[in-house]
């Protein structure tokens, strides 16, 4: 007992020694609130919210009458319980209807967004939306298609109408992968489809609402700047200036992945950091460089209101996505900091940042940008702080420029590497390189010239910023290909389990954010995640929720059942496993057989899939202990278990391990995006 009082006392002294520095934490209790009710099996109910919320309302109670090193524990229990309850606020209130079958017909809806798909197709959203003899009481707020018919003229808040396929959101195409059908849930979009047929013009562009023309804006500077700067350049200076990608090709995106310069065309910390830095230090000099204001007015805090309008406005200009927000939100907190006469660069505006994101986009815990872009400041913030602290030997100063890039670089690319490896099963071997070489062109020559280009718009001289700012972005651009062109530029690796992020994510917090030699013990937690990440294991069998595709682990790497078709399926597959084979390659890998019906075995069980009506007509009869996939539906007699499309849209896509034969609705509960 007396142990055990110690240990208390010890722990609660080592809670009051950190006091001052259990702001940054505060983001983290929230996370782990949001967290723990996307990885609930269930949708909380009533009952939940309440006791949830009585829970944190007692230990807020009990941490604000004991002050202490314990009542740290009962702010963070108050704020896990309120990360929980605003995620389930949040969920609740994006709710639209969801399109809850197959459905061909006439497509009608206002162009609210355009982009690009995965396979290049020009791709709109669209709200308003009119599907046939739907009812508009379960006809989906917003809709995404993808044009692949004749090209045609796409305005913002034009409403068009075609003849087009639509599908509800689909699930995980393996049971514990992306949930795209959750990520269409907090985008109130309720079907995605595509269309070969001609686009109609029902009623010209008719601009409402605030948000509706500031993307119309958006869309005319983005074909401003594309016409004076023909080509991929003018693509890119559209897509890091307007958020407008429609006219950067797929192979320009891939150069930048492979090559991990992709960043530089999402408008997130970098560009909002360029831009508003940039801004500052112009409006300080000149504002320096007037004695009578310089000497009369606080020119630091005048300068960083101007950055801080330079960068709202940008913000509205991209779009204002997730991404740029947490971007905003970032530039603004170290701004006001600035005017407040604060330290800008620290831990707690960076907490501060992501508790604002948190509480009114908590689903966004869950992207790769948020994780990334907070992981990436972090990690420079408290490594910059530990070398500040360090002594080290002063450099030369023409050495600086060159060390700081450097040593960023670095910092954020190993702070962000292992969150892009688990979402994207690619690390790109070269990436500091091409960050090196066009990273500071983007400071030194983009940015600002952007900045010019828009100083002189109003004189019809913009083209002079533009041309500058084309220079700088061909230059990328070559880095880029030049970079992806190295021998094994990109590799791949399996996708982790799903305790490796979180793990990991403690482990380099407590390394940040814990002050003492205790923060080392951050260290094997982190190698923790790092080791169960190499010993992850993929499914042996994968099938697809439309029971057109299955996967079987092999010696050389997974055989698929088809050369061609569920590409897309094909391809993530793939790359969850570190496979860089095609499609077509992995159908290789497949026994010999004829096309119809085709097995394997694996796992102790005869895998057979039935592909096509004429296959099925002629599979008649079956075997004990085989597991029968068929891409329509058939009628067999035997003591197998037989999967067809309908059994599939319940189960959703079925993966069969160690742990025997598992399904994605299993996998992601009874969720509001589920049912």
């Amino acid at each position: 007992m007396r142990a055990l009082m110690g240990l208390m006392a010890g722990m609660d002294a080592g809670l009051l020694g950190q006091r001052g520095h259990l702001f940054p934490w505060a983001p983290v209790a929230l996370a782990t609130g949001i967290g723990i009710y996307f990885a609930l099996p269930f949708e909380p109910g009533r009952a939940t919210y309440a006791a949830v919320g009585l829970a944190g309302t007692l230990a807020a109670v009990l941490a604000w009458r004991h002050p202490g090193g314990w009542m740290v524990l009962g702010w963070a229990a108050a704020l896990l319980a309120a990360g929980l309850s605003l995620a389930g606020l949040r969920a609740n209130s994006v709710a639209a209807p969801v399109l809850g079958w197959r459905y061909y017909g006439t497509i009608e809806g206002r162009v609210v967004d355009i982009d690009r798909s995965a396979s290049d197709a020009l791709r709109i959203l669209l709200d308003e939306v009119l599907l046939g003899p739907i009812s508009p009481g379960r006809t989906p707020e917003r809709v995404r298609l993808s044009l692949h018919g004749p090209e045609a003229v796409i305005l913002p808040g034009q409403r068009i109408r075609t003849l087009g396929h639509m599908v509800p959101p689909q699930g995980a195409v393996e049971p514990g992968g992306f949930d795209f059908r959750r990520h269409a849930w907090f985008l109130r979009t309720g079907a995605v489809g595509y269309t070969r047929k001609p686009v109609e013009t029902v009623a010209p562009p008719r601009m409402e609402g605030l948000a509706l023309r500031i993307f119309d804006l958006r869309m005319a500077i983005s074909r401003h700047i594309r016409a004076v700067l023909p080509g991929e350049s003018g693509g890119v200076a559209a897509a890091v200036t307007t958020g407008d990608r429609s006219g950067l090709g797929a192979d320009v995106l891939i150069a930048l992945r492979v090559s991990n310069l992709a960043h530089l065309l999402a408008i997130s910390g970098l560009h909002m950091g360029l831009l508003s830095g940039f801004v500052f230090a112009a409006l300080r000099l000149a504002l320096a460089l007037v004695p009578y204001v310089a000497l009369r007015l606080p020119v630091r805090k005048l300068a960083a209101v101007g950055a801080l309008i330079a960068a709202a406005c940008y913000y509205a200009l991209s779009g204002g996505n997730v991404a740029t927000e947490r971007a905003f939100v970032m530039a603004a907190v170290i701004l006001l900091a600035v005017m407040a006469d604060r330290r800008a660069l620290s831990l707690r505006s960076v907490a501060l940042a992501a508790l604002v994101v948190l509480v009114f986009r908590p689903e966004s815990l869950l992207g790769p940008g948020f994780q990334m872009s907070f992981a990436a400041t972090t990690a420079l913030i408290a490594v910059y702080g530990w070398i500040g602290s360090a002594n080290l030997p002063r450099l030369p100063r023409w050495l600086v420029p060159v060390a700081a890039v450097l040593t960023s670089s670095a910092i954020a690319g190993a702070a962000t590497a292992p969150i892009g490896a688990a979402h994207f099963n690619t690390l790109s071997q070269y990436g500091l390189i091409a960050n090196l070489l066009a990273v500071p062109v983007m400071g030194v020559v983009v940015v600002p010239s952007a900045v010019l280009a828009l100083l002189l718009a109003p004189f019809g001289l913009d083209w002079i910023g533009l041309w500058a700012m084309g220079l700088g972005l061909d230059w990328i651009l070559f880095v880029g290909r030049w970079v992806a062109g190295f021998e094994g530029a990109r590799a791949l690796v399996p996708t982790p389990g799903p305790l490796v992020l979180p793990l990991l994510a403690l482990g380099m917090l407590w390394l940040f954010l814990w002050q003492g030699r205790l923060r080392l013990a951050g260290l094997p937690v982190t190698a923790l995640a790092l080791v169960l990440w190499s010993l992850a294991e993929r499914p042996a069998v994968l099938i697809a929720d439309t029971g057109g595709l299955v996967g079987v682990m092999t010696g050389e790497g997974r055989a698929l059942s088809k050369a061609k078709g569920a590409g897309f399926i094909a391809q993530v597959w793939l790359e969850n496993d570190g496979d860089a084979a095609s499609q077509a390659e992995a159908a290789l890998r497949w026994p010999d057989q004829p096309r119809g019906i085709r097995s394997f075995t694996a796992q102790g069980r005869e895998i057979v899939h039935v592909i096509g009506k004429k296959a099925a007509a002629g599979f008649t009869a079956c075997a004990p202990g085989q597991l029968v996939i068929a891409s329509v539906e058939v009628v067999v007699a035997g003591g197998c278990e037989v999967y067809g499309p309908k059994r599939l849209r319940h189960t959703g896509s079925l993966a069969l391990g160690a742990q025997g034969l598992t399904t994605a609705r299993e996998s992601q509960g009874r969720r509001l995006w589920t049912q």
